[in-house]
Parts: C-alpha cells; sequence; structure tokens
C-alpha cells in the first residue's frame, strides 16, 4: 500500500517503521524544518517495550536509555507520602534518542521535513494513497477526518508545565506536591550527573507570555524552600534551560478511525495530562498496533476496525485517570485531607501506589 502518515512524532513514526517493515510505501509529512532536538526524558513502561521489542528495535533501545528506578511523591518538608514503584523493564531515554531509533529505521527520504498539511490539504491526501495515518498532535486537524472529530477541541486544565535537564547529581526520583503546586525530578543519564525535572503551577500564576527571567524567578520563589534536591535543581536551571506549555487534553472522539482509509493516533487523539508520564508510551503502542493490524487483517478495514478495537478503550480509560490524577495533585484546598489520604492508602495497600512517575511532556 502507499501510506502518508502525517507527522513525525513517536507515533508516527513508530507506524511508518511497523508499515514500512511489512513491505508498504511510507512518506511522512512533518511541518517542522528537521528532526526535534529538544525534549526531556521519557520512561518507557514494559508494554511499550515489549512492542519494540517485536519492531526489532528493543536492544537499539537499551544501548541509548537506562533504567528507571522507583522513587517516592513527597510533601514540601520531604515528608514521604507514599512510593512510586517501578516494576518491570523500565527504561528511560531522550525524547530526541527515541525519534532517532524509530527514524532510523525508514529509507532517507521517507520523513520529509519542512512539509506542512493544512487542513484544506487533507480530503486530497486522503484520496491520494491507499491509508492516511494522523499523527500531528494535540493540534493537529487530522481527526476531522474522523466522524464527529471536527468536534474535538482541546481541553486546558487551568495549569503551566515548566521543564528540563540540569547538570546536578540526585538521589532517588521524588514528586512533590504542595498547594496547587508540584515539583519532579529523576535521576537522568547513565553517569547519574543529571536531572530531569519539571514544575506544574496554576496558569494564573505565571508570566502571561514566556519570559525567562521572571519565569525563572517565579519557580525559585515557589519552589526555592522545598526539600532537597529541590533547591540545588533550581539553582542549575539557566535562563534558557527549560521548556514551558500550558497541559491541555483531549476528550477522544467516538472511533480512531474512519472505518475505510484513515486512523488517526497518539496525541491526535488521546492527548492525555502527563500525570501518568503514559503519553509517549501510548502514542509507540497506537503506532505498533496499527501496523500490526494492517499486517495481519485480510483487507485495510477489518484493519483498522481492529486497530480502533484494540486502542481507543485503554487510551480512553488514561484520559480520564490521568485527568483526574491531575485535579487531585494541583488542589488548591484541602491538601492536608489530600495527602493523609494517600499517606494511609499507600500504607494499607503498598501495590496501589505502583505507576509512572509523571513527567511532562
Amino acid at each position: 500500500m502507499r501510506v502518508t502518515v502525517v507527522g513525525a512524532g513517536i507515533g508516527g513514526l513508530a507506524a511508518a517503521a511497523g508499515l514500512h517493515a511489512a513491505g508498504h510505501e511510507v512518506t511522512v509529512r512533518e511541518r517542522a524544518p528537521g528532526p526535534a532536538t529538544d525534549g526531556t526524558a521519557l520512561g518507557i513502561w514494559p508494554a511499550a517495550v515489549r512492542a519494540l521489542d517485536d519492531l526489532g528495535l528493543g536492544p537499539g533501545l537499551r544501548a541509548v536509555s537506562h533504567p528507571q528506578a522507583s522513587g517516592a511523591l513527597c510533601r514540601p518538608d520531604g515528608t514521604r507520602l507514599a512510593r512510586i514503584d517501578v516494576r518491570g523493564e523500565v527504561h528511560l531515554v531522550a525524547r530526541p534518542d527515541l525519534r532517532t531509533l524509530l527514524a532510523g529505521t525508514l529509507p532517507g527520504d521517507t520523513v520529509r521535513y519542512g512539509s506542512p498539511v493544512a487542513e484544506a490539504d487533507l480530503p486530497a491526501l486522503r484520496d491520494g494513497c491507499d491509508l492516511l495515518v494522523g499523527a500531528d498532535g494535540l493540534h493537529g486537524t487530522t481527526r476531522t477526518l474522523l466522524p464527529g472529530g471536527d468536534r474535538v477541541r482541546p481541553r486546558r486544565t487551568g495549569t503551566v508545565a515548566y521543564r528540563g535537564v540540569a547538570t546536578v547529581t540526585v538521589g532517588a526520583g521524588t514528586e512533590t506536591w504542595g498547594r496547587g503546586a508540584r515539583f519532579g525530578v529523576l535521576p537522568h543519564g547513565p553517569d547519574g550527573d543529571r536531572a530531569n525535572w519539571y514544575a506544574v503551577l496554576p496558569s494564573a500564576d505565571a508570566p502571561p507570555s514566556p519570559d525567562p527571567a521572571a519565569d525563572l524567578a517565579l519557580l525559585r520563589e515557589r519552589f526555592g524552600a522545598w526539600h532537597d534536591p529541590v533547591p540545588r535543581v533550581l539553582a542549575r536551571i539557566g535562563t534558557d534551560g527549560y521548556l514551558r506549555h500550558h497541559l491541555a487534553d483531549l476528550r477522544p472522539p467516538r472511533r480512531y478511525t474512519d472505518g475505510r482509509r484513515v486512523a488517526v493516533l497518539g496525541d491526535a487523539v488521546h492527548a492525555m495530562t502527563p500525570d501518568l508520564g503514559q503519553g509517549a508510551c501510548q502514542a509507540l503502542l497506537d503506532g505498533i498496533a496499527l501496523a500490526t493490524a494492517v499486517t495481519r487483517s485480510a483487507d485495510l478495514p477489518s484493519a483498522l476496525r481492529a486497530y480502533d478495537r484494540r486502542r481507543r478503550p485503554p487510551t480512553r480509560r488514561l484520559v480520564r485517570l490521568a485527568r483526574a490524577v491531575h485535579r487531585v495533585a494541583q488542589a488548591r484546598r484541602g491538601t492536608r485531607l489530600r495527602d493523609r489520604a494517600v499517606s494511609t492508602l499507600s500504607a494499607l495497600t503498598p501495590s496501589s501506589t505502583a505507576r509512572p512517575a509523571p513527567s511532562p511532556h
């Protein structure tokens, strides 16, 4: 088949890699002028690791990543509320490294950078190929080709996230919940001399537009008195050493395919808040599930239905769960009761705290 993928992110490249490996002619359209080089580390959880193994990329992942250790959920004074257990094979990998790994399976001319697709271009693009894969993210337009997809709009959470990598040595990863504010730290890199960090604050508290000096002053004012290693991390952040964006998610459409020749995946149909650390993993699983369904099914409509049945239910649940966790973690009232409930639940059922360490991405 002739396949066009819109978007060269994690999900789009995973779909392209799987479809190319199955012998299909794949073209990837990407609006960016070249491969992205920014992005903090992503947690790749066991299901996604197995999917990469199935694609033959497991050894490559292990070569450019390092194991993620368990961590703790804390209060600003350092009191531990719960343990965040990491079970199974979990890897931290820099986003550019994962993109490079996936893109490396494709012929050099597959990804066409600087090739944006406008909404008006979609019907002709769809009709000019056998399969159109939408992987154009939260603010993309390919979902308008789905039933009811034109009514799906991003839902802002009222929070803004800052994230980056600091050159500083930290111990185990922590996520700290305060009153309407969070700060997370994860060891990053095989030598343990860097830290992946992120902070989440109400949008109303942040400067109305990105202002490096004001943003950095805000972070140090809000988090500077929190427990170690937060102040040490803040001291190593420069005015050009972070990314900032308003957090939003999507209420997923009724279906992830038109049933004929269009499939949409990743953040384009189920963008979720980063509270479960699952965005990249789910996009990766979408792309490989789509390629697998196309390879195993007798015809394309059957493959698209199989992809939809497999990926829509779990991702819809994760969108709801992530949004619920976000509301609890960012609470501005009742935080003592929240913290007490989390601590009690952790003591009674330790296994219930086994979840990804969140990382806005």
